[in-house]
């Protein structure tokens, strides 16, 4: 006899009673036992971020997890079945500075590091407890009782072993670079943290016609997205092959590439044409030549092969502190740098009037300031991709920093070569991750914030660096 089929089903009730046959029938625990001994496949859990309950994509990916670990182990493989949980991080600082109503480091900083740490590791304990029941009930098999923590004293010294390797091989360093930065967080973000961070974004673009010192009544014309970095001009560079036109309009001269001269408002007349190779070494008149920290500067033109025409007018402002190809041609042609504002993005002493000003809110006065200069050409709204945090969603600003990185020039045909061992599915992933790997830069690993890993580094004053390995060697 069949049992009587109902005309309507309580799917949430069948789930429970699932959910207790499995734990009275001791299913799981008979299925870990049964593969005891066989032979091991291995599945590393990508820890999920014990931050808030969980969301329905985090389901998705467990259900596929879960789905591959049921798939082996029916095959008869011995699994280990460790779930993990992601500790640390700006995710938790974020939601801990919300429920205490802190809008910046400096506000943690007075509240009290220790507090604040404190309230993080609660945080952190109460949704991972919450996301292993949401999970139980979703019905993914682990065992949770032994989940790893990335905040657990174990899970932080294997990590200092793998830095120590790392110096000791000579990948690891200390280096100044103009990286992407969050204002409101207070730190950088790696080159991989931006992936999908980029938001169609309207801004006040600016075109400015900068007097060339050798030559009285001529102009250099420049275009920049990001007023607020001529503060740190140092160079314009053109393209030394690039055709630029030499035009007259009104009582001045002005050169720009030829394939922009279109963006010109008004009359003019163009006169000829020259390359940009005959432009390099003329200097002019920096937008901010008056403050005290451009003080000493020679901004002249340079050389650079990577300047083109599809944006701007074939002419790119040069601010070594605000860019990171900017700084790297800076290193390049040895160019002074210039670092306008600090870790919350208010521009530092030395920078007159805009001293203590926040970068977000100086475009207007900084356009008053150029038109009273007789530099401003016309400003424009213009629409592009631009980089956010991806944490607080803020628009993200470039300066020099000091931070630790792993240089990836050292390990990228390791990396391929361990890649092309791996049988991707589908195909295209494999060349997918085979061109990350070509393409990533150096590894930024250090963040200037609070509730994170605590890096092992102990630099002297002589100059000698000391990296602790264990808990023993501390």
């Amino acid at each position: 006899m069949f049992k009587e089929v109902k005309s309507t089903l309580n799917f949430p009730e069948m789930e429970h009673e699932v959910l207790r046959f499995w734990e009275e029938q001791r299913t799981f625990k008979k299925l870990q036992e049964k593969n005891k001994g066989r032979k091991h496949w291995s599945f590393i859990d990508g820890p999920i971020t014990a931050n808030n309950p969980m969301g329905v994509h985090h389901a998705w990916g467990r259900t596929y997890k879960d789905i591959f670990q049921r798939f082996k182990a029916m095959q008869g493989y011995d699994e280990r079945y460790q779930n993990g949980f992601d500790c640390q991080g700006l995710w938790v600082e974020v939601e801990v500075e919300k429920e205490l109503g802190l809008n910046s480091k400096r506000e943690i900083i007075q509240y009290g590091l220790d507090r604040f740490a404190e309230q993080c590791r609660k945080r952190v304990e109460k949704y991972s407890a919450i996301q292993t029941e949401q999970s139980k009930r979703l019905g993914q098999w682990m065992d949770w009782e032994n989940s790893y923590y990335t905040m657990s004293d174990t899970n932080i010294e294997y990590i200092w072993y793998f830095l120590k390797k790392c110096w000791e091989n000579g990948w690891l360093y200390k280096g100044q670079r103009a990286m992407p930065w969050c204002s409101r967080c207070g730190t950088s973000l790696s080159q991989h943290e931006l992936i999908d961070s980029y938001r169609e974004m309207t801004h006040d673009s600016v075109y400015l016609k900068l007097p060339i010192l050798e030559r009285p009544g001529e102009f250099m014309m420049v275009w920049t997205t990001t007023p607020w970095t001529l503060t740190g001009n140092v160079a314009l560079a053109v393209h030394p092959e690039l055709d630029y036109a030499k035009v007259r309009q009104s009582d001045g001269i002005l050169y720009l590439s030829a394939g922009t001269v279109h963006k010109l408002d008004g009359d003019y007349e163009i006169l000829g044409t020259v390359k940009g190779s005959k432009l390099v070494g003329l200097h002019y008149k920096g937008p901010f030549y008056d403050l005290p920290a451009q003080q000493g500067i020679e901004t002249r033109v340079v050389p650079w092969d990577c300047v083109g025409e599809e944006e701007g007018v074939g002419v790119v402002h040069i601010a070594p502190g605000c860019g990171a190809e900017d700084y790297e041609l800076s290193q390049e042609l040895g160019l002074p740098v210039i670092v306008p504002i600090d870790e919350n993005g208010y521009y530092y002493e030395g920078f007159g009037w805009l001293e203590g000003r926040f970068v977000g809110e100086v475009a207007e006065m900084i356009f008053h300031d150029l038109e009273e200069k007789g530099m401003l050409y016309k400003t424009e709204k213009y629409e592009h991709r631009y980089p956010v945090c991806w944490r607080c969603q803020e628009e993200l600003v470039f300066r020099l920093v000091d931070e630790w990185f792993i240089a990836c020039d050292k390990i990228r045909q390791p990396m391929i070569r361990e890649a092309r061992k791996v049988h991707w599915v589908p195909d295209y992933a494999g060349k997918r991750m085979e061109d990350w790997l070509n393409n990533m830069g150096d590894w930024c690993i250090s963040r200037k914030r609070f509730w994170g890993l605590p890096l092992p580094f102990y630099p002297c004053s002589c100059g000698e660096i000391t990296i602790i390995g264990s808990r023993k060697e501390l």
